[in-house]
């Protein structure tokens, strides 16, 4: 297999203008071949050679080598790249550096910008944001914010990556939401997390809780000691901190022991979905009237 050959494999089919120059090819031959339609010009100077599927690879390979070797994939798009979101974006995003002028091209949502070298990696021959720059891209800009990251720091990142990321990219669009979930994110967040919850409790009118309740050598986040219903905020300071991973699973199994009722729930479920979440400690408790 020729050089050329295996660069066409690895890049799924798509191949640049200059990429085909290099490999010996001429420009003449490249555009006869896409004027006799066995190469299919995706962008300007980008063609997929006939056979190759179109896929979403495809796309994100494409509009990166249209864009040039200087922009990078970004946000969504990125996050999507590293596996961490199930599906493309409709426009594949890049970034291009902020004193380029590239003409927008369909299916290709462009952002001027000059980033950080540490937020950047080549990943696949590509060069996409850093998982953690995408993980906070990307979590600002979803509608499941909260849960994205959560999922992200379960599999993905580590935190002080994801915070020095976030120091490195503060006043930016989008960092206002970044740092709220970052805030979310840090060691304060079991606090944080208790506080909203109490909120929950109180704007609905719920009574007959005890925040911090004794329980043997543990204490229950809050529980209601005379329903013996026991709730545990998980906050996300766990994902990365094995030990208290492991505590907490400890004091879990004590109170299901003691016969109480155990009820978890996450930052994002107290943030993002706090009419079920007041729905289930509702049902829990009537079960105990019952």
């Amino acid at each position: 297999m020729s050089t050329f050959d295996q660069l066409v494999a690895r890049q799924g089919g798509v191949v640049a203008l200059w990429q085909a120059v290099e490999h010996g090819m001429t420009a003449a031959t490249v555009h006869r071949r896409a004027r006799s339609g066995a190469w299919l010009r995706l962008h300007p100077g980008v063609y997929l050679i006939g056979g190759h599927r179109f896929t979403d690879e495809v796309r994100v390979r494409a509009a990166w080598l249209w864009a040039g070797p200087a922009a990078a994939v970004t946000g969504c798009t990125a996050a999507w790249w590293h596996g961490m979101r199930d599906r493309l974006p409709e426009d594949v995003e890049l970034t291009v550096p902020a004193a380029a002028k590239p003409r927008p091209q369909p299916g290709v949502r462009l952002r001027r910008r000059d980033l950080s070298g540490a937020d950047l990696v080549v990943a696949r021959d590509v060069r996409v944001a850093e998982k953690p720059f995408a993980a906070l891209e990307t979590a600002a800009a979803v509608w499941d914010g909260p849960t994205f990251l959560d999922r992200a720091l379960q599999q993905h990142v580590r935190f002080p990556a994801l915070y020095r990321s976030f120091c490195r990219n503060m006043g930016r669009d989008g960092s206002s939401e970044a740092g709220r979930l970052i805030t979310a994110a840090a060691d304060r967040a079991d606090s944080a997390a208790e506080r909203l919850l109490v909120k929950l409790l109180r704007q609905a009118g719920i009574g007959g809780w005890v925040l911090g309740f004794p329980f043997g050598q543990y204490r229950i986040d809050l529980a209601f000691p005379a329903r013996r219903l026991a709730i545990e905020v998980d906050g996300w300071a766990w994902h990365v901190d094995a030990e208290r991973f492991r505590n907490d699973r400890r004091k879990g199994n004590a109170i299901t022991r003691a016969t109480w009722d155990l009820l978890r729930f996450t930052w994002h479920d107290l943030d993002g979905r706090p009419a079920q979440t007041l729905r289930e400690i509702t049902d829990t408790l009537a079960m105990t009237d019952a």
